[in-house]
């Protein structure tokens, strides 16, 4: 195989995974705080072919003598846009907003030992579901079942409210049908630092991915906070026309490269047929 047929074919498997990245930001452009993902390529090995013709010495030469062969691109990473998505107003008292690009909301879930373990969110359409643990009480929980982390824990809601609000900084206060007002609680949001190093685990959720929490966010003061908008819920910060772009530029490098590996086969075959 020559060295063409090798470059082609190694980035033409590379650009397919440009293809599956453009196809999933797609897939969720109506999904709730959602943040696209951008490919980025690097170059594979080059290899150095000196020729013997040319005189390394020779006047005015500014290159390196001889030529260089690349062995194709491939896939260095695929970083997370942190965009912010648009607000739209739903009106509804659990559809909560960050209005921060960086802040997350924290969720409970468990690692594959079935230990607890906080995972990361921007979606914030959240409902009520009873509390197993806590009768007379309803948890705050994302539309999966996923319990809503305050600074002491799930987020508990008396089964007698009457009104929920929700602070800008995230505090849930509870209006009962008394005409009595309670504090449930603040709902954990964090601020991310290195969201590249997060990890997509499926469900519009995050987990950090065998990196200490303090490298990975920071708390957020919630006593002065205003981060945090109710009644309105933030839309996929994906743009259908860019992917369509992206798909389209990347349908005519994978068809431009597989055009190359024909070229190549088909000169071997005369090769291969001379007498």
């Amino acid at each position: 195989m020559n060295q063409s047929m090798i470059s082609a074919a190694v980035t033409m498997g590379q650009l397919q995974q440009k293809l599956d990245t453009i196809s999933n930001n797609m897939a969720n452009s109506t999904t709730n705080g959602y943040k696209r993902r951008e490919t980025q390529f690097s170059d594979l090995l080059f290899q150095q072919m000196e020729s013997k013709e040319l005189n390394p010495t020779e006047a005015g030469r500014l290159t390196p003598n001889g030529i260089r062969l690349g062995s194709g691109a491939r896939v260095s990473s695929t970083a997370m846009s942190m965009e912010t998505g648009t607000l739209q107003q739903t009106g509804r008292a659990l559809d909560v907003a960050l209005t921060e690009p960086g802040h997350y909301f924290t969720i409970g879930g468990t690692d594959n030992n079935g230990n607890p373990m906080p995972l990361y969110t921007r979606d914030g359409a959240f409902y009520l579901s009873p509390s197993a643990q806590n009768p007379g009480y309803l948890e705050l929980v994302t539309s999966e079942g996923n319990q809503v982390l305050g600074d002491e824990g799930p987020i508990l809601i008396p089964e007698d409210q009457n009104k929920i609000t929700i602070g800008q900084n995230g505090q849930v206060s509870v209006t009962l049908n008394n005409g009595e007002v309670v504090e449930s609680g603040r709902i954990g949001v964090v601020n991310m630092i290195r969201p590249q190093l997060m990890l997509a685990v499926g469900q519009n959720l995050q987990l950090p991915e065998g990196i200490p929490l303090n490298q990975l966010f920071e708390e957020v003061n919630g006593a002065t906070g205003n981060f945090v908008q109710q009644g309105v819920l933030e839309s996929s910060n994906v743009n259908i026309s860019t992917e369509m772009t992206e798909l389209i530029q990347t349908q005519r490098s994978y068809q431009f490269n597989a055009r190359s590996l024909t070229i190549a086969d088909q000169m071997m075959g005369l090769v291969n047929g001379l007498r």
